[in-house]
């Protein structure tokens, strides 16, 4: 379950996919998307270990920033459920 799309949706959205493109197209567009994901963890790997290399410099617990920044999350979606439910 992909963003709530069923199994016909995607048949349909494959299909859509081989009219437009053509079936030649569709290995070097499937690449492409590939290197594009792996561009995009690779730099937020890399932002991430930037972030905790900072954090250190300056004296701070990365995990226990992540702890906070956890807490302050689960405090937010309590909140937003409750409103959410009211309305």
């Amino acid at each position: 379950m992909i963003f709530f799309i069923s199994g016909a949706e995607l048949v349909f959205v494959f299909m859509i996919v081989l009219l437009v493109f053509g079936a030649n197209r569709i290995p070097e567009i499937a690449r492409t998307l590939a290197k594009g994901i792996q561009q995009v963890k690779s730099a937020s790997r890399d932002f991430r270990e930037e972030l905790e290399k900072s954090a250190e410099a300056q004296g701070l617990d990365a995990k226990e920033l992540q702890k906070e920044v956890d807490d302050l999350k689960k405090e937010i979606s309590e909140i937003t459920g409750t409103v959410k439910r009211r309305l």
